[in-house]
């Protein structure tokens, strides 16, 4: 029999791995992957899971420091065989002495206060530097600022200072923060780049474009737009970079909305003038300006878009969050048009980072849905957000808030079963609920008059932390005692009721015990009455006079309620003098149903009349002091 060898097919390099991978689904269940190394150091919630996440990464910065300041003792190299890739770089200078070769390597270390002084010595004595290594110098020093290079500095975000959103029939912007002619904490006057640049015997256009980036950066908008016009003085063209920068500085430069879109189409201008082609991050530079224009803003940042198809430039997720930010916020949120044509786009593709800013737009698109109130929407963001992988754009934090937000929604658009089954599937391994979240479970609960969950939720509460919270408290206990329900749910909540109870007797060393209120106190005896615990719920009965507050009359009828399904009339005839002793006009009424529902011993009749004589007294005392 003749073998047919099959013909040659090349394999993917991650061939293997990625079929493994197709076998294993995320546990429900489980906490992030990251959190699996220590059972101990799985969080509880979210603010103990950004607290881990931050300390783990606190633990890697700490660790990259003493390799840089302690390199003596990291020089073994143990491998065999050998991997320079997967070696520590060597951070240690190897050349010595005073030389423009010495200079190159300071500055490609990144050492910035020896690449100054080795800058300073050089030019003491004598010893002439290229423009190209001066250039250098500069680059490092308007990344860096005046201080050292750190992996918080190279991995640092600019805080995204957004105006609150504004009316389209607003003139004039709110003051911002920086005002023209003043300095930011993160560029000195006269610092060691200024100073560099005003002893360069010749500068290019290189050395005027890191000045202006370099002043955007750190907060000098105002400097970088003089250096700009010092730049064209010269008769250099700037770079698409320096553009960029100077588009995003222009709302610290103009105080009007229209007067910041005028600046900014004289930045376009002067690009076309230098036929400096523009990319896409010239188009999110400028989307990112028009957020802070107000009705300006919204008008022209479709023509933007326009403009952005116009030269073959495809969209990021940056450029989509500008425009979701535009449109979708403020009191006006219009009709859904805009977000649906976005979703079109997205969902079509795999993204990969383009733009620091690309990582906000889940959650910002996550945020129009629920200010739109539609769940459509959000299924298809979801999906587009699962789509390849576009999930990594989410770090914890944002993770945190996206699915936050989407719960939410689903609370509040979907049907109770769709929402319990989303739940089960998101919490813990995609997100810790916040208290809000679980309002918005109880409220959805409620609606859909699903309250025999509620034990369950009551235990995840405890796991989160939540069982502490008075707005969590008074909610869950107004939800299990508004009305009568079968014995096993009845027996269930009363077993929450004793879990609160717990929790407002227990005093930690780092705990005060909780008050209780009126609501929560009668709540409970409610719980207890409906469950037959007439000792418990006298027990709490009790606590009314303690703190000065007064049972409602519901409170107290349920409690002879218990007292007779499981004839108890001390339990009764102790009621009636709580009333009593509170002056409350009920006490009467009490004592009647007393009387007519128990059978009363002669020792239980007299008590039960010595009450009333003893009310009798004090109203014959109140007609004799009137007469």
């Amino acid at each position: 029999e003749e073998i047919v060898l099959p013909r040659k097919k090349t394999w993917d390099k991650l061939a293997v791995l990625q079929t493994l991978a197709s076998t294993v689904k995320r546990d429900p269940t489980a906490a992030h992957y990251m959190f699996q190394d220590d059972p101990f150091l799985i969080p509880r919630n979210a603010a103990s899971a950004r607290l881990f996440a931050l300390s783990k990464e606190s633990g890697r910065n700490a660790a990259k420091y003493i390799i840089k300041q302690f390199p003596q003792y990291f020089d073994k190299t143990f491998a065999e065989p050998n991997v320079p890739c997967l070696m520590p770089e060597t951070l240690t200078p190897q050349i010595e002495g005073v030389s423009e070769e010495a200079l190159k390597e300071r500055i490609h270390l990144r050492r910035v206060k020896e690449s100054v002084d080795l800058f300073d010595q050089l030019i003491q004595a004598g010893t002439p530097i290229s423009l190209e290594t001066t250039n250098s110098l500069l680059d490092l020093l308007c990344f860096c600022g005046d201080g050292e290079a750190t992996p918080e500095k190279e991995e640092e975000e600019k805080e995204d200072l957004e105006e609150p959103g504004v009316n389209a029939s607003e003139q004039k912007a709110p003051r911002r923060r920086f005002q023209r002619g003043s300095q930011s904490p993160g560029w000195r006057e006269d610092n060691n780049a200024e100073r560099i640049f005003k002893i360069m015997p010749e500068r290019n256009a290189h050395s005027y474009c890191t000045m202006i980036r370099g002043m955007v950066k750190h907060g000098a908008s105002a400097k970088a737009y003089d250096m700009y016009i010092d730049l064209l003085n010269e008769r250099h063209k700037a770079d698409v970079h320096t553009f960029n920068a100077l588009i995003t500085a222009v709302p610290y430069l103009k105080e009007k909305f229209v007067e910041r879109w005028e600046l900014a189409k004289v930045f376009l201008n002067h690009m076309v003038q230098q036929e400096v082609q523009p990319n896409l991050l010239t188009f999110n530079s400028l989307l990112k300006t028009l957020r802070r224009c107000g009705g300006v803003g919204r008008s022209m940042s479709l023509l933007a878009i326009k403009e952005m198809e116009a030269l073959d430039i495809e969209p990021s997720l940056a450029t989509y969050d500008h425009l979701l930010f535009i449109f979708y916020r403020g009191v006006d949120l219009g009709s859904s048009g805009v977000i649906s044509e976005v979703l079109d786009d997205v969902e079509k593709r795999s993204f990969t980072p383009q733009d620091p800013d690309d990582a906000k737009f889940f959650t910002t698109a996550m945020q129009a849905c629920c200010d739109l109130k539609d769940i459509k929407l959000a299924y298809r963001l979801n999906k587009a957000m699962e789509k390849g992988d576009n999930w990594k754009f989410l770090d914890m934090d944002r993770l945190n808030a996206y699915w936050s937000k989407f719960f939410s929604l689903l609370c509040m658009m979907e049907q109770i079963d769709v929402v319990l089954k989303w739940y089960k599937e998101m919490c813990p391994s995609l997100f810790y609920p916040t208290p809000k979240n679980i309002l918005d479970l109880l409220q959805a609960l409620d609606t859909a008059n699903h309250l025999e969950v509620i034990p369950s939720v009551w235990e995840d509460m405890k796991q989160l932390g939540f069982n502490r919270r008075y707005d969590l408290l008074e909610e869950i206990l107004s939800l299990m005692s508004r009305e009568q329900h079968p014995e096993e749910t009845q027996l269930a909540f009363a077993k929450c009721a004793e879990d609160i109870k717990a929790v407002h007797e227990q005093t930690g060393r780092e705990q005060a015990p909780l008050e209780w209120t009126g609501s929560a106190l009668g709540s409970v005896v409610l719980l207890f009455s409906r469950a037959g615990r007439t000792q418990d719920a006298w027990n709490m009965m009790e606590r009314f006079q303690q703190i000065n507050r007064i049972p409602t009359d519901q409170v107290m009828d349920e409690f002879l309620n218990c007292a007779k399904q499981t004839n108890n009339p001390d339990e009764a005839i102790k009621l009636v003098k709580l009333a009593a002793s509170l002056g409350l006009p009920s006490s009467q009424r009490l004592k009647s149903r007393t009387e007519e529902e128990f059978e009363l011993s002669e020792k239980q009749k007299k008590t039960l009349e010595s009450i009333k004589s003893d009310s009798d007294s004090s109203d014959s005392d109140s007609d004799s002091d009137s007469d």
